[in-house]
């Protein structure tokens, strides 16, 4: 009987350490550093916009406006670091197959939260998708996603 249950305590113990994952994180100090970077970066370029970073389930962790941008841009910057956290994937990318596959055009209405428009951009850590960070004001998608960019180069200092 002993053994059994020697047994069946090993069998439970193996089972629980085969199921144990390890994810990485985003911190809220690294998030308020990239904010501040893609904000630092777009203000440098002249453009005035409101930048957003949130968690791997889409939930904001950070977020900066600048004082002259547009009311919108809160928004357009959340749900844009959204669709990138949630797709995994860059909005510029997703908007440029949208246009090339007209087929995939419902993936505009999956959620409410999605905006497929460049600014958006996927955080990864070692490999593990961790956040979206998002940029909404600049006069294009394309400058939106280079603050964005510039601010993910925080990450690897």
């Amino acid at each position: 009987m002993m053994n059994k249950c020697l047994m069946l305590l090993a069998l439970v113990a193996l089972g629980t350490q085969a199921q144990t994952r390890s994810y990485s994180v985003l911190s809220t100090d690294a998030a308020q550093k990239m904010v501040a970077a893609g904000l630092k970066q777009c203000t440098k370029d002249g453009y005035h916009v409101t930048v957003a970073v949130v968690d791997r389930s889409g939930v904001l962790k950070a977020l900066a406006r600048d004082e002259l941008a547009g009311p919108h841009t809160i928004e357009s910057a959340r749900k844009k670091a959204f669709t990138s956290a949630s797709m995994g994937v860059n909005t510029t990318d997703m908007a440029n197959n949208i246009a090339d596959k007209p087929a995939l055009s419902g993936l505009r209405d999956m959620h409410p939260d999605i905006l497929i428009l460049g600014g958006g951009v996927p955080v990864r850590i070692d490999d593990q998708l961790v956040a979206g960070i998002g940029v909404g004001g600049a006069p294009g998608g394309h400058l939106d996603q280079a603050c964005a960019e510039a601010a993910l180069k925080t990450l690897l200092k």
